[in-house]
């Protein structure tokens, strides 16, 4: 059924208000809770939140201002903290009589105000800039938007039918296509979703080099389109962090009243210092952007995404043990279908496959000490330069996982993009870089783009942040005088074609079994997964909920372990050391955890022995046939 008339969607404030009426002769009413917890019950009602329209989804001139909405998002920078009037009252200049008004979850206040009254409350709030999610993959906003129960014409009015075209599929056909942006391939499905929006001042530029005559909206990686939203959090937003993906529900505001930057507004630059004055415009102009481009979001309810996958159910696995078990029982056979159509993708070989499904479902899952756990970075040499493999090779995985990004290592990209994040003083702000991305993002670093020529500084730099978070997770970000360190989770995989110069946690090189004289042909007859199958939903499903399993190791288990080690290193102590020991454990984990098994068998034990034992005979050939191979 449908919410009632719909009232507490279209007009929330109308709800607030009356509210907040109520609570006048009642002490300690906690009527700022009951708000939120009205939101909250209503949404959980008979799927009440497919009926709120979503700024993902659905060009912002169509939606109805002051109307509630919900924006799937990634936490890009915070601002300082700001005040506002949470009580006022208001005077009738005709009839003098004094009316007490709410100032919460609205930008503009009412005419009329008397600034003397006894009765004025001044609250504080937070402001978090938020973009879309870093490179969300289409068949993710695709799936979203198909959820949705609104549809919205321009008048606004909203009617019960299903959402059929996405936000970025509201676009102008005949505008000219973008630019292909430098870092990345396009895939089969961006090719027919990249034309501009019609408000085309709301794409990324394809350069994060833009200039201050127009706004940034700062989306960390080039090329990115959708709306970019300022969210203004009342409660407990030190349980945010940046860089936190969060699906906030909210009243939209667009008042033009609120963007600050006029080119006309210079009555005040005669009395400041002219270098002052631009410093104040610049940060009011970041702060304060029209609301055309960047409305505001104030927000009601907001919920933290463990992921963006929308295939998996939205209450968390041990709220759900019938499709927990029902689907653990399943993965060992999703799992080998995967690994065929892999094997085939990867030129015929078995263990590279294997391989690549234990770095696709890798994940951070702790950090001991500056160690993080559960980080399975995989370099796949021997990659063939002919017919844009790796690029094909990209589009697949693309399909497969929620999120990810393709950075072609050229000596451009590495001398020119800006892949750390780096605080803007006069700004006040945090400009993005192409490594402030959400956690479980996969990126694709494809070596094989590489050339001769020297790095610069800012190469060099970002060859170091690459490192970083290979090695430890972290980015550092830059703040000038300082650098901050930040955790991450990014899955890195490397393609090359000889081992790669930044570090792996796993080095594996492909062993093609397609004649090379058929290479090109073969790989142009790479099938890319049938857009929208179920065989394909469940390939998606499987990957992100391998990610989201719990795993142990039993005593007996452990014991096998050390006995084996110790075993090992019987016969040739220089055969295996600890940092070995700490991979195996790290594939012993992937390889039960792929199966749905969520502790170490005795089998999966012996079949990672033998896994590593044929990997690392092909890591010595490879040393005997290149010699300085390391």
């Amino acid at each position: 059924m449908m919410p009632s008339a719909q009232d507490w969607i279209n007009n929330p404030l109308t709800v607030i208000e009356g509210m907040f009426a109520n609570s006048h002769n009642i002490p300690n009413s906690g009527w700022e809770a009951k708000v939120v917890d009205f939101f909250k019950d209503h949404l959980k009602k008979d799927n009440a939140h497919t009926w709120v329209p979503s700024l993902n989804d659905v060009p912002l001139h169509y939606l109805k201002p002051n109307s509630l909405v919900k924006f799937r998002c990634f936490i890009q920078d915070m601002f300082d903290p700001e005040f506002y009037m949470g009580v006022y009252e208001t005077v009738d200049p005709s009839t003098k009589a004094k009316v007490l008004q709410c100032g919460k979850y609205k930008d503009v206040i009412e005419c009329g105000v008397d600034f003397n009254s006894r009765n004025t409350v001044t609250a504080e709030r937070q402001t978090f800039y938020c973009v879309p999610i870093p490179g969300e993959n289409p068949w993710v906003k695709e799936i979203y938007a198909g959820l949705s129960q609104v549809r919205v014409v321009p008048s606004t009015s909203y009617a019960p039918t299903r959402q059929k075209r996405s936000y970025e599929e509201e676009e102008d056909q005949n505008m000219l296509k973008q630019r292909e942006p430098l870092t990345g391939p396009p895939s089969n499905t961006e090719q027919h979703r990249n034309g501009d929006f019609k408000r085309q001042e709301t794409e990324a530029p394809s350069s994060q080099m833009a200039s201050s005559s127009h706004l940034d909206l700062n989306f960390p990686l080039p090329g990115e389109k959708g709306p970019s939203c300022l969210v203004k959090v009342y409660e407990d937003w030190d349980s945010y962090k940046l860089n936190d993906i969060v699906e906030v529900y909210g009243i939209l505001s667009v008042n033009p009243a609120l963007s600050a930057f006029d080119k006309n507004k210079d009555a005040t630059s005669s009395l400041l210092d002219p270098a002052e004055f631009m410093e104040m415009a610049e940060e009011q102009r970041v702060h304060s952007p029209p609301t055309s481009l960047v409305p505001r979001l104030h927000m009601l309810y907001a919920k933290q995404l463990p992921n963006n996958n929308p295939l998996l159910p939205s209450a968390t696995l041990e709220n759900n043990s019938s499709f927990l078990s029902t689907t653990l029982s399943e993965m060992a056979s999703v799992k080998a279908e995967l690994h065929t159509y892999l094997t085939h993708v990867l030129l015929g070989d078995t263990l590279a496959a294997e391989y690549l499904i234990l770095h696709l479902i890798s994940n951070v899952y702790t950090r001991r000490d500056v160690l993080p756990l559960g980080k399975f970075t995989l370099n796949l040499s021997g990659c063939p330069i002919v017919a844009s493999y790796t690029e094909r090779l990209y589009q697949i995985i693309q399909q497969l996982v929620p999120s990810s990004y393709y950075l072609g290592m050229s000596l451009q990209n590495m001398n020119q993009l800006r892949l750390v994040p780096k605080k803007d003083y006069v700004g006040n702000r945090l400009l993005s870089g192409v490594l402030q991305l959400a956690k479980n993002t996969d990126l694709f670093l494809d070596e094989t783009q590489l050339e001769q020529g020297q790095l610069d500084t800012a190469g060099v730099r970002n060859i170091t942040a690459l490192g970083n978070v290979i090695s430890w997770q972290k980015v550092e970000y830059d703040f000038n005088y300082h650098q901050m360190e930040f955790p991450c989770n990014i899955n890195v995989l490397i393609t090359s074609e000889g081992r790669s110069l930044l570090p792996a946690d796993c080095h594996i090189n492909l062993q093609s079994q397609v004649d090379q004289s058929n290479m090109e042909e073969y790989i142009s007859s790479i099938n890319m997964p049938v857009h929208g199958s179920s065989q394909l939903n469940k390939f998606r499903m499987y990957l992100s909920l391998a990610r989201l399993l719990d795993y142990s190791i039993s005593d007996d288990v452990t014991k096998s372990v050390e006995d084996d080690f110790v075993d090992m290193r019987k016969d040739d102590p220089q055969s295996i050391s600890a940092e070995d020991l700490h991979r195996m454990l790290i594939v012993a984990r992937l390889l039960s955890l792929s199966l749905g098994q969520t502790s170490l068998s005795i089998d999966s034990w012996s079949r990672v022995k033998q896994m590593e034992m044929l990997r690392r005979s092909r890591v010595e050939q490879l040393k005997c046939f290149n010699g300085n191979e390391q």
